[in-house]
């Protein structure tokens, strides 16, 4: 599998939508909730720095084409 498949933003939303159920599901200790939740930060960041670089696309498209002006999302 290559790398942008691994790292896609679907994957890691999938990854956060694991460790958030894990969480919730009050199964597992403190230790691993804490080692659960660092990684989910992590992620988070990954996926909020994706959806920046996509909207930025997104308005560099939007201007090119000119058929709408730049506005923020």
């Amino acid at each position: 599998m290559s790398k942008d498949k691994e790292n896609s933003f679907e994957k890691n939303l999938q990854k956060l939508e694991l460790i958030v159920e894990k969480l919730e599901s009050g199964e597992i200790g403190l230790e691993e909730s804490v080692k659960l939740y660092e990684e989910g930060m992590k992620i988070k960041k990954i996926c909020d720095n994706k959806l920046k670089d996509i909207e930025m696309q997104i308005k560099k498209i939007m201007i090119e084409d000119n058929k709408v002006t730049k506005e923020d999302f």
